[in-house]
């Protein structure tokens, strides 16, 4: 039974999803703030559930040695080190959808007060003042607001500044035309926004290239008089740049609902009347709260006990209805990728995956993720799904991908094609109606081998007496051949021959087959994906 620590405050119903759905949970809120207790027990767990008070970070992933995956309840992940978390295998997930709406109704609310300086005047209507004249708003009909991010929250605020009668402007690298159209908004360069907007609202995740977006050199191309509101990400906005602009006139007011560093106990933006400022409410609603929290321990649930992967930030997303039609051609581009990786002795420099016929439309991101795996797990041993295609680009391996349709016999296959400095190496398998992985062509030979966990791989010229040869030193020194397949590309020309074995291949025996004069090479091979 896995079992998962919950180390934030979440609802109690998320808590009896993991227990409904089989998982063993302990509800340990008190541990997250605690790094030293934390370190100290994260090892006996296989999922770690949290929101934004657990700091998981390299070290804690370091002493995670059975942990698989973390489930973030909310939209942001910036408490967690993604770039170690992948490297070690570890799914990260988050509930993007969970929180959008209260987060942009929340951004809404933060334009409304910043234009009528509701804050303000309310502190002062309390205090017993009335102090009409003092409080002199602008309308938001009519004005341009510009939205910088329109994914899930940025585009429900576009849609909810279209239905003010304001006109919107959007930059997003990300956004179509088309999707534009259909949100009703006008998609503008970065610095046309800037130059436009009479409100701008920030709705970016916080990336290096969107950290300090918005600095003094930004801006000075603002409208004199514009308004800022960030219910994002602190460090999107230089904070001293932001409060100079504020102090001058050049911005006339801002709405911050995040900081730099949290919890802002303290902050320039304290001083100043024209700045809104709330902890970090964007997501803080009971519906909110109750979504993202019931959504991470579904998502959780469902990898741990069907392998099904849904928002994850480094992993392919894996439906529960796909995931068993998925499984055998996961484990056949695994092989696939184990194959070559086996038998390449020189550095990869390009790696294209063929996704023919109905392979062509299955979850192909989870396949190639499969298949850089097995790849790169000869050399590195503890390479998984996860950590496989952040290995392949740190070691400079350029991959594409091909889809096409129905090629040959088959419904489908998948095939490699591994380029080194010196040659390009083919292999093509299948998945029969029983689930199992089979070569279907090695080296542009056609065949049709069951796979091993055990196996010997020999390339030769095509002459009599292979057979004999690989059957009389199997049988005199005790290796028993289950299996044994062989192909040629012509009479005489290239062939190879693939022998299933009970156990181990020995390596006294490979010496001996490989000093023999008819044997070009010789490799013996090992699949450890579950093959019996």
């Amino acid at each position: 039974m896995p079992r998962v620590l919950v180390s934030d405050k979440l609802s109690p119903t998320a808590v009896q999803i993991f227990k409904d759905r089989g998982v063993d949970v302990d509800y340990m809120p008190e541990v997250g703030p605690d790094k030293e207790k934390l370190l100290s027990i994260i090892d006996q767990y296989d999922g770690l559930a949290i929101r934004s008070a657990t700091k998981v970070t390299e070290k804690l992933i370091a002493a995670a040695t059975n942990l698989k995956v973390i489930g973030r309840a909310g939209i942001g992940v910036d408490n967690v080190d993604i770039p170690a978390a992948s490297r070690k295998g570890i799914i990260v997930m988050n509930t993007p959808f969970g929180n959008s709406i209260t987060t942009a109704e929340h951004a809404v609310a933060m334009m409304f007060a910043l234009a009528r300086q509701l804050p303000e005047a309310n502190a002062s209507t309390k205090a017993g003042k009335w102090e009409k004249n003092r409080f002199m708003g602008v309308e938001i009909t009519g004005k341009t607001l510009g939205v910088i991010g329109c994914g899930n929250i940025g585009s429900i605020v576009a849609t909810r500044g279209v239905g003010l009668k304001m006109h919107v402007v959007a930059f997003d690298p990300f956004l179509s035309e088309s999707r534009a159209s259909e949100l009703g908004v006008e998609k503008v360069e970065f610095d046309e926004l800037l130059a436009r907007a009479d409100f701008i609202t920030l709705h970016t995740p916080m990336t290096e290239k969107t950290k300090n977006i918005i600095n003094a050199d930004s801006i000075a191309k603002m409208k004199t008089g514009v308004y800022i509101i960030n219910c994002a990400r602190g460090g999107l906005i230089v904070e001293a740049d932001l409060v100079a602009a504020l102090k001058s006139g050049k911005v006339a007011g801002a709405a911050i609902d995040v900081f730099e560093v949290e919890p802002a106990k303290e902050s320039p933006y304290f001083d100043l009347e024209n700045v809104v400022a709330t902890p970090h409410l964007g997501a803080a609603t009971t519906e909110a709260q109750e979504n993202v929290a019931l959504q991470i321990a579904e998502q959780m649930s469902d990898y741990l006990m069907k392998g099904a992967v849904s928002n994850a930030i480094n992993m392919p997303s894996i439906t529960a209805e796909e995931a068993p039609r998925l499984k055998p051609f996961v484990k056949l581009a695994e092989v696939l990728g184990s194959f070559v990786g086996q038998v390449t002795e020189e550095p990869i420099k390009e790696v294209e995956i063929v996704f023919d016929g109905a392979t062509a439309q299955m979850n192909t991101r989870a396949l190639i993720s499969a298949a850089l795996a097995g790849l790169i797990r000869p050399q590195v041993a503890d390479v998984n799904m996860v950590s496989a295609p952040i290995m392949a680009k740190e070691r400079g391996i350029m991959l594409s991908e091909v889809k096409r349709d129905k090629s040959g016999v088959f419904d489908g296959y998948i095939m490699l094609k591994v380029t080194t400095p010196s040659m390009t190496r083919t292999i093509a398998g299948t998945c029969f109606s029983d689930g199992k992985p089979r070569f279907i062509q090695i080296k542009g030979i056609n065949l049709d081998a069951e796979v091993g966990q055990h196996m010997l791989y020999t390339t030769n010229a095509d002459a009599p007496g292979i057979i004999g040869l690989l059957g009389t030193v199997c049988g005199q020194n005790g290796v028993n051949i289950a299996n044994f397949q062989l192909g040629r590309n012509r009479p005489g020309g290239d062939a190879i021959a693939l022998l299933y074995l009970d156990a181990p291949f020995p390596e006294d025996v490979l010496a001996q087959v490989r000093a023999h004069q008819a044997i070009d090479s010789a490799k013996r091979l090992q699949f450890d994906v579950g093959l019996t």
